[in-house]
C-alpha cells in the first residue's frame, strides 16, 4: 500500500523559509509523478510542483516558480520542496502526490501558515 508523510510545515514570517519532505512507503517514487499540492482556506487546491516520472524535470506554477524548488531523493524515496521568500499568499496546507495515470496517492497534508 501506498503511503506519503509530509513534514515540515510550521508558522514562518514573510520572507522566511520552510522546506518540506514527503517520505513515501510501499513503492518507489522514481516510477511516479510526484507533485506539491496546496489548499488555503476558501481557495481551489492548486498544484504548485511536480518532477515527471523518471526523469529530474520540475514544472512550476506561476505564483511559485523562482521562489519554490522541488527536488527528489530516489535513495531515500523522499521528494522535498523548498520554499523561499514565503509570502502570506502562500498560507496553505500542502499536499504531496504521487500520480501514474489514473492513479494518484495523496498525503495527509502539512500546513504552512505566513504570517507577521
Amino acid at each position: 500500500q501506498v503511503q506519503l508523510i509530509e513534514s515540515g510545515g510550521g508558522l514562518v514570517h514573510p520572507g522566511g523559509s520552510l522546506n518540506l519532505s514527503c517520505v513515501a512507503s510501499g513503492t518507489i517514487i522514481y516510477i511516479w509523478d510526484m507533485g506539491w499540492f496546496r489548499q488555503a482556506p476558501g481557495k481551489q487546491r492548486e498544484l504548485v510542483a511536480r518532477i515527471v516520472r523518471k526523469t529530474d524535470d520540475a514544472n512550476y506554477s506561476d505564483s511559485v516558480r523562482g521562489r519554490f524548488t522541488m527536488t527528489r531523493d530516489v535513495a531515500k524515496n523522499t521528494v522535498y520542496l523548498q520554499m523561499n521568500n514565503l509570502e502570506i499568499e502562500d498560507t496553505a496546507l500542502y499536499y504531496c502526490t504521487a500520480n501514474f495515470f489514473s492513479t494518484t496517492h495523496w498525503g495527509q497534508g502539512t500546513q504552512v501558515p505566513v504570517s507577521s
